[in-house]
């Protein structure tokens, strides 16, 4: 081999990574595997990765694409994990960019790489790269390098854990609100590797520091770290370390603190203790339920069935129903459709006298607002009351609520209510069905929007599974057998869908007495579409039937005929799909 052809793969990637066109720059990032592995473990050493690390200035698009590879083995293909730390170059010079995209990027990377660098590997090269990135000139690196903490933590030995702490500490304490941000974000995961001791004397300091930050977007971040500290101490420790600050952040000055202090309740109860719920939390909560902006009442209103959970039905039935009750009339649709998505969940907690007696009101009020969101939303989480309560006490309100979003304006909230109502079905029984809901499904599929025909025909075969064949020969293949008739071409098309869509759900009989004819007269209907999607039903109607001997036979008799015609059809879609319906019709005979 001589060297030219040596040279070649890095020179064309040079080449290319110096063109004026980005996406050529970008193509050379993707394929640097394919190029390392052409060079072998020892030049991607010597060459390749030099050659990436001074290739930083650079569109932001290719330098994202380059931490993104660097992460992905690519130790692999420089040697294996021995050479891995060879990798932290390039990407170190990737984390202090401006870029926040690149840099989180190749903080990810960074954080891969380190799991398969050995103790010995870590020492002598990624914490050096952690102390120059934290004690960056630029913010960039700083903020960075915050990310990286926690990875490698457990990893070394005790006195540099002690330089980590501190290390930590310094960026918490950052005169940039950016590096802040940053230590807030990641506190969390550092501190569940501290030891109890470490989370007290050195984990406390930090989280108080940063808690009372006077930039709002610093303590929204450290919601989380208060639940991880949490997490790590007891009970009785919580309330004499943290007390003060969990009351800071139920009730900050910053709504978008309050926010996540709502999104996060139920999982601060569940670490802090009984006690501390039932002295402090509770108090907090009925408050993040009042609040005066829309935005914390609905984080707070996802939470209520969680937060019950650990309450008293008594300490429920005073303190949680009255605000969920106000909530019901709240003046925000966001806030009543995330209420009407939970509050069945306090039906199974209250029990069936509590919940007639106190929520079944709100249900019905709910049933009727003016938002079709908060009408779907109580629909779709009925299970769980009708498990506790039956559905009779819902049943009268539940049909204009449900008839009023079937023909809402908007298709997308009747294709939703169409998907539940399989599920309603089974709730209501056979009878109530038929007579209040029957017309309506087959209505739907006479739809103007072709997705609500599709998710009709669909519920058809549910409701064939859910109320079986008999129910489904009776009440339904009449009616989809009626619309093949219409004179309207698109009716005629939804027959063929549909029963390409329940034919699977349907018995041998019923397909030979009640189906197999309308789909034949149709063969020869006058427009192609409807010819060859006949042919695509005949299709599938011969597969459901050919696990049975008389299937077949049917199948040989009635099916294979009509495919026969269809193939030499004018058309050449009509040709093509009855070709591949026949073909499959021979090999059930065969």
């Amino acid at each position: 081999m001589d060297s030219n052809e040596d040279i070649a793969p890095i020179a064309i990637l040079m080449d290319e990574l110096r063109s004026e066109d980005v996406q050529l720059r970008l193509n050379a990032i993707h394929r640097i595997s394919t190029i390392a592995l052409a060079l072998g473990p020892e030049r991607a050493r010597d060459e390749l990765i030099p050659f990436l690390q001074d290739s930083v200035d650079d569109e932001d698009e290719v330098l994202l694409a380059l931490a993104e590879e660097l992460g992905r083995n690519f130790e692999e293909y420089i040697g294996g994990p021995e050479y891995a730390h060879v990798l932290l170059g390039p990407l170190e010079n990737l984390s202090a960019v401006e870029e926040t995209l690149v840099r989180d990027k190749a903080a990810e990377s960074i954080t891969k790489v380190s799991s398969v660098l050995s103790q010995a590997q870590i020492e002598q090269y990624y914490i050096p790269l952690l102390q120059r990135l934290s004690r960056g000139e630029w913010f960039t690196s700083r903020t960075s390098s915050c990310a990286l903490y926690a990875p490698v933590y457990d990893k070394v030995a005790a006195p540099i854990q002690d330089d980590l702490r501190r290390g930590f500490a310094a960026l918490a304490a950052d005169d940039t609100p950016m590096v802040r941000r940053a230590a807030a974000k990641w506190l969390a995961p550092l501190v569940k590797k501290y030891t109890k001791a470490h989370v007290l004397s050195d984990g406390l300091a930090v989280y108080r520091k940063l808690q009372a930050d006077d930039q709002d977007s610093v303590r929204l971040l450290t919601v989380e770290d208060l639940i991880a500290i949490a997490q790590q101490l007891s009970p009785a420790e919580v309330k004499e370390q943290l007390l003060k600050q969990i009351r800071q952040t139920m009730t900050d000055k910053s709504w978008r603190v309050r926010y996540m202090a709502a999104s996060h309740f139920n999982e601060l109860a569940e670490v802090v203790g009984t006690e501390l719920v039932r002295e402090e939390l509770i108090n907090h909560f009925v408050q993040l339920l009042k609040d005066n902006e829309a935005e914390v009442r609905t984080a707070a209103a996802g939470q209520v069935p969680g937060f019950s959970k650990l309450l008293e039905k008594e300490v429920v039935l005073a303190r949680i129903v009255p605000c969920v009750r106000d909530l019901c009339q709240d003046v925000s649709q966001h806030v009543r459709a995330a209420l009407a998505n939970q509050i069945s969940g306090l039906a199974p907690l209250l029990g069936k006298d509590a919940t007639i007696e106190h929520l079944l009101p709100l249900f019905l009020h709910l049933l009727k607002d003016e938002f079709p969101e908060v009408r779907l939303n109580i629909i779709s989480k009925l299970e769980l009351v009708n498990s506790v309560i039956g559905i009779e006490l819902l049943s009268e309100s539940l049909l204009p609520a449900i008839v009023e979003l079937a023909e809402d304006k908007s298709w997308r909230v009747r294709q939703a209510i169409i998907e539940y109502i399989p599920l309603l079905a089974t709730q209501l029984g056979k009878p109530f069905f038929d007579e209040s809901l029957g017309n309506l499904c087959m209505s739907w599929l006479g739809d103007n929007v072709y997705s609500i025909r599709e998710a009709a025909a669909v519920n058809l075969k549910k409701l064939t599974e859910v109320f079986g064949v008999e129910w489904s020969k009776e009440q339904i293949v009449p009616k989809v057998v009626g619309m093949g008739q219409h004179p309207n071409y698109l009716y005629r098309m939804t027959t063929v869908q549909a029963i390409m869509t329940i034919a699977p759900s349907l018995t041998l009989e019923v397909i030979r007495d009640n189906i197999l004819d309308m789909l034949i007269q149709l063969a020869s209907d006058p427009i192609p579409n409807i010819r060859f999607n006949v042919a695509k039903a005949l299709e599938i109607t011969a597969t459901s039937l050919g696990d049975t001997p008389e299937g077949v036979q049917l199948v040989q008799q009635k099916i294979a005929p009509v495919l026969e015609a269809l193939k030499n059809d004018q058309d050449a879609d009509v040709r093509f799909f009855s070709s591949r319906a026949l073909q499959k019709a021979h090999a059930l005979e065969a």
